[in-house]
């Protein structure tokens, strides 16, 4: 139970960070090649309950310290649009989740932006709570596998603050910046792709096109 327990507090520590924390599914790698034979699915169904509340206190981290305190009100409204676009493809949302948790790819920075849009959390915890314990039972079962054939202890973890991991990290920073500086109503009700501009920054009615 200790050792659960730890998994626990583990993965949930990481999917609260922001940025630069290693992808959860090395460390369920790492427990199947060290400690191949316990219960790999109570394992993978706890870091999947552990996975979905850090990111969902991620989410709301965003919603309360981005948009709340850091946002302005028209950076806000932008964003809302996105939630209005949304709220009606339900199913859209539910499977872009569960991809994300089904896949290797990081997921903080959809959990930051879903953050800043206010929507319902619980659309979003199901999906990936059903892919994450999926994914978590497919790494785990699978490292006990190999561990078990090459009767081998495995005792350490590749370095994950490489220089691809380090410039993933910012890139997906940055892309949680361009999501809150689109102006999203101007795509979705003409079709141009263009910079919210703050009316205080840069004067009343001006915009500038990406393009």
């Amino acid at each position: 139970m200790s050792t659960l327990a730890l998994l626990f507090f583990i993965v949930y520590a990481l999917n609260v960070l922001p940025a630069f924390a290693p992808p959860t599914w090395v460390v369920f790698s790492y427990v199947g090649f060290r400690y191949p034979t316990p219960n790999v699915t109570l394992f993978a169904v706890a870091g999947a309950v552990a996975a979905t509340m850090g990111r969902l206190t991620l989410a709301k981290m965003a919603r309360v310290v981005i948009r709340q305190k850091l946002m302005s009100q028209k950076s806000r409204e932008n964003v809302d649009a996105i939630r209005q676009r949304l709220q009606g493809r339900k199913k859209l949302t539910f499977g872009v989740f569960l991809f994300y948790a089904f896949s290797p790819f990081p997921s903080n920075f959809l959990f930051i932006a879903y953050g800043l849009t206010a929507m319902d959390l619980v659309l979003v915890a199901v999906p990936f709570f059903i892919g994450r314990t999926l994914s978590y039972s497919f790494w785990g079962f699978t490292s006990s596998a190999v561990a078990r054939m090459i009767s081998a202890e495995y005792t350490d973890i590749l370095p994950y603050l490489s220089v691809y991991f380090v410039i993933s990290q910012i890139a997906l920073l940055g892309l949680v910046w361009v999501f809150t500086k689109i102006d999203w109503p101007a795509l979705f009700e003409r079709g141009r792709l263009q910079w919210l501009v703050v009316p205080d920054e840069s004067g009343p009615g001006s915009q500038e096109p990406l393009n």
